[in-house]
């Protein structure tokens, strides 16, 4: 009985370890393919239609999940009035802002380069949770962001052709990460007393509405738009925006804001990746260095102390 209560005890912790890491992977897998869906519509539909159609559809999905779903005796349907401050930065900065900020970076420069500038973002969650969280600064953290951030380093370097970035698409890039990393620090509480599934909708949601005056954009848009474009702009508010963020949100209640942040340096050089194979778009040599520079930071990052000593 007592071996079988720790093999019992064995299995449910390696689960517990290995469920947030499979939610991680495919979140950064889905928002990887985001940059590149994202550079593929931006010819058809403006920055401010494509969130509002994301976000509409993804609010859509989650809320019809959350009404399928059965809730424990403990979940409340409505968050209690503490938590909304922090839902509507949530849904504003995140969900909102980086994503209208991001589709216009992406109408000035490739997928690559954009998800390149928007890692940033980890170094910013990075502080952010040190300072507001209490995450402190640990030591692996500290280098695994320093690796891998120059392995972004390398890739923009590789990928700027002689300086021909879209300034304007810089800037727009940087207030994304800006967005994207006060998002993080204001859900990581959240977490710890509402459904992961339930934050992410309910941020989606807000973003939805602060998105709504985009709306005769929106109708203009669809109405010229090709049906392969329409169905790339579901597919970013399924995927990419339902299914990954609320993988998302259960990985990052299970792990600090800084760790998980650091896992999303595997996003620039998927989607550099994707592309190249879908768009053409084709590296150079070098960014396939800054690759396994960004894959060496994620692992130091993640690298536990006790791996360490054995």
């Amino acid at each position: 009985m007592v071996l079988e209560h720790t093999a019992t005890e064995t299995t449910g912790s390696r689960n517990a370890a290995l469920l947030p890491l499979a939610a991680v992977l495919v979140t950064v897998v889905l928002w990887a393919s985001a940059f590149v869906a994202i550079r593929h519509v931006g010819h058809e539909l403006s920055a401010g239609a494509l969130s509002l159609c994301r976000l509409v559809v993804a609010s859509a999905v989650l809320g019809g999940v959350m009404l399928a779903r059965r809730p424990s005796r403990h979940e409340r349907f409505v968050p209690p009035r503490g938590a909304w401050p922090r839902l509507l930065v949530c849904g504003v900065s995140w969900f909102g802002v980086y994503n209208v900020a991001l589709n216009e970076a992406e109408r000035r420069m490739d997928a690559g380069t954009a998800a390149m500038l928007i890692n940033i973002g980890p170094i910013l969650i990075a502080m952010l949770a040190g300072l507001l969280l209490g995450e402190g600064f640990p030591r692996r953290l500290v280098t695994g962001s320093a690796v891998a951030f120059a392995g972004v380093v390398v890739i923009s370097l590789s990928t700027s052709h002689g300086g021909g970035t879209d300034r304007w698409g810089v800037l727009l890039c940087v207030l994304a990460a800006v967005a994207y990393a006060v998002g993080v620090v204001a859900q990581k509480p959240l977490l710890a007393d509402l459904p992961a599934l339930q934050v992410t909708w309910l941020a989606c949601t807000i973003g939805a509405v602060g998105c709504l005056p985009f709306t005769p954009g929106l109708i203009r848009d669809l109405g010229s738009a090709r049906p392969s474009t329409i169905g790339w702009a579901i597919y970013l508010g399924v995927m990419p925006t339902a299914l990954a963020f609320t993988t998302w949100a259960y990985a990052l209640a299970r792990t600090s804001a800084g760790k998980l942040g650091a896992t999303t340096y595997l996003v620039p050089p998927l989607a550099i990746g994707l592309g190249w194979a879908l768009l053409g778009e084709s590296p150079a040599p070098l960014a396939f260095a800054g690759g396994a520079l960004c894959l060496v930071g994620v692992y130091l990052s993640r690298r536990s102390r006790r791996s360490r000593r054995a």
